[in-house]
């Protein structure tokens, strides 16, 4: 079932992506290409086969999980951008953008470099698991690697909550409504994988299925606001060309 939801994640996102490629050649919401593209390549990424191929060409000592984790922390941020000026959610922005919010970027960053390269990485292995099984020390180390991979998605996504949560219950359009409602649900799935490290070994699937929910609300929610822009300016032109009639 895991591998089902993963593979049919990066199908999803692919697609989308591949969709946008015209629109971002010629210059419009290339925003929107570089997150469905960047996730893609997450997705990509969280998978073994393709994780084990690229790690074992960067030299076979995990550097594909550092790369995994800023490929994600890039996509959260154009997300952040994206969503917080779509709905004009200024103090998000400001929180993402501003001083504060690069402040915890760039120490979210640095204690996910150092804690990385305390631990003796070699030998390539999805998810650092072979990492972990090394001894207790390892053990502990991953689990703080973990921890700082997800806490900046996790305060990005916790800062457009409100604004999403007020988008719902707007009078905004209803496909607009909608994306607000899965990119809310996106946010708290994200937010919730802080408590990973409380999860039993034998629900460990539930932190699958957590990650690549939010994955596909995220996905689906941008893809709503692409597709209500799209009939909107369609409508527009429908009504101008009545006009001229």
């Amino acid at each position: 079932m895991i591998e089902i939801l993963q593979w049919s994640t990066l199908a999803t996102c692919g697609l989308i992506a591949a969709a946008r490629v015209p629109s971002a050649i010629r210059g419009e919401n290339r925003s929107l290409f570089y997150i469905f593209a960047l996730m893609t390549a997450a997705i990509l990424l969280s998978i073994e086969a393709p994780y084990v191929a690229v790690d074992t060409a960067l030299g076979g000592i995990n550097l594909a999980n550092l790369l995994l984790r800023f490929i994600i922390f890039a996509a959260i941020y154009f997300v952040g951008i994206r969503v917080t000026r779509g709905f004009g959610a200024d103090h998000a922005y400001r929180l993402i953008t501003g001083k504060t919010g690069m402040t915890v970027l760039l120490v979210i960053s640095l204690v996910l470099i150092g804690v990385f390269f305390l631990m003796d990485t070699a030998g390539s292995s999805a998810g650092l698991s072979a990492v972990a099984g090394k001894d207790p020390w390892h053990a502990a180390l991953v689990e703080y690697y973990g921890a700082a991979g997800r806490a900046y998605p996790s305060y990005v996504s916790l800062v457009l909550l409100p604004a999403m949560v007020r988008a719902v219950g707007s009078r905004l359009p209803v496909l607009v409504r909608l994306a607000a409602g899965l990119l809310a649900v996106g946010g708290v799935a994200i937010a919730l994988t802080l408590l990973f490290p409380v999860v039993p070994p034998e629900l460990g699937a539930i932190e699958f299925i957590v990650n690549y929910t939010a994955v596909l609300c995220f996905v689906v929610g941008l893809a709503l606001i692409w597709a209500a822009r799209v009939r909107n300016k369609r409508a527009a032109g429908a009504r101008r060309t009545s006009t001229e009639k």
